[in-house]
């Protein structure tokens, strides 16, 4: 069952980040201020499904990963803790605070800094999860191949 969740999870959590990432671009630099709006107070909505798929694949991953050894499940081990700290300090903070400033109207100068900040932990994390997915995908690939 964790050989199933680990990879479905992980998809979606990529997949909701990217959602996130393209649709707050999208909208700033092709969209009006409604639009705005409404991307930047739905993507807190979205948590509902990122958090969960992220203790998912953050959990199946160590059960997986325990009794596995190798430079790939080190580089994985290493970039979790990243990832997990990038979004509950910076992404979550900044998606909570972005989506109020934007109700309010208020697009000054701190909702743009802010913005180019989550912009910026976003890639950073949809760089850090794309990387796990590729190991893990490498990992899989090389246990396939291995006589039994």
């Amino acid at each position: 069952m964790t050989k199933i969740l680990h990879p479905i999870a992980g998809a979606i959590a990529l997949l909701t980040i990217l959602t996130f990432w393209l649709a707050t671009v999208l909208s700033e630099l092709f969209a009006g201020t409604a639009t705005i709006v409404t991307v930047k107070s739905l993507i807190p909505w979205g948590f509902l499904v990122l958090v969960p798929a992220l203790m998912a694949v953050g959990g199946s991953g160590f059960r997986l990963g325990r009794k596995m050894r190798g430079p790939l499940i080190t580089a994985k081990t290493k970039r979790m803790p990243f990832i997990a700290a990038n979004g509950i300090l910076i992404l979550i903070p900044s998606a909570l605070y972005l989506s109020f400033k934007a109700q309010a109207g208020a697009f000054d100068t701190a909702f743009y800094v802010v913005q180019v900040v989550e912009l910026c932990a976003g890639a950073v994390n949809l760089t850090l999860l794309g990387l796990n997915m590729r190991d893990g995908l490498r990992l899989t690939a090389k246990r396939r191949r291995k006589p039994v």
